[in-house]
């Protein structure tokens, strides 16, 4: 197994973008990508026994080949001294993370509404940032008084953050108009070496899905 990590997924967004995020963030510029395309592969990777729980993601890191995406971050987290330095910080990230997965949760799903649901569930996107997951955020950091969520230093809570916001952002253009600390967030850790890198044309970001992207994940998972 080479040096550097190797991902197993589907070429968009979906569950791995996160963890690209994370390993960009963290200054692992090269990573590979192994993109699924058909039932076929997904089906062999299965009976091939790769898949812990028949589910990708699928990273192979460290001689381990890791499933299940919380366990990959956790881990690349860690390994990159992205996970605060002690218990109780890292309780605050695991509780930030999980809030923030459970916006990205609604975002990941969105692509694949019913036409006649997607201008509900847009709302719901915008209600549920606005009202009940970006002012614990904008509170956390005018509290805190730091350019970080926990403690002062950049954590995985921090990557998460950003990506959310941008993918909020994404679909409702003007989510951060009443949230000045966000928006100061924001411009701050866009401009971080590593996270600029990323958001540049060209990085292994993927671009929002589009119908090639959902007509592909309906293939390869159909049951």
């Amino acid at each position: 197994m080479s040096g550097k990590p190797r991902l197993t997924y589907l070429n968009g967004r979906g569950r791995m973008e996160p963890i690209r995020w994370l390993l960009a963030a963290a200054g692992v510029e090269v990573f590979e990508e192994v993109y699924l395309e058909t039932k076929e592969q997904y089906d062999k990777l299965i009976k091939d026994g790769v898949l812990l729980f028949q589910q990708v993601p699928l990273v192979e890191i460290d001689g381990m080949k890791m499933v299940q995406t919380r366990a990959i971050m956790s881990y690349i987290a860690g390994k990159y001294n992205l996970y605060g330095k002690d218990l109780k910080e890292r309780a605050l990230i695991d509780m930030y993370v999980e809030g923030i997965s459970d916006l990205m949760q609604m975002i990941l799903m969105f692509p694949f509404s019913p036409p006649d649901a997607k201008e509900k569930n847009l709302e719901a996107v915008k209600e549920r940032a606005t009202n009940r997951y970006f002012p614990v955020f904008e509170k956390a950091l005018k509290q805190h008084g730091q350019d970080f969520l926990v403690g002062n230093k950049f954590s995985w809570a921090d990557v998460q953050l950003i990506e959310a916001i941008l993918a909020v952002e994404e679909k409702v253009p003007a989510v951060l108009s009443g949230f000045p600390q966000l928006q100061v967030f924001k411009t701050k850790m866009s401009n971080m070496p590593t996270i600029k890198k990323f958001l540049q044309p060209g990085s292994p970001r993927k671009p929002p899905p589009d119908a090639h992207y959902v007509e592909t994940v309906l293939k390869v998972f159909k049951k």
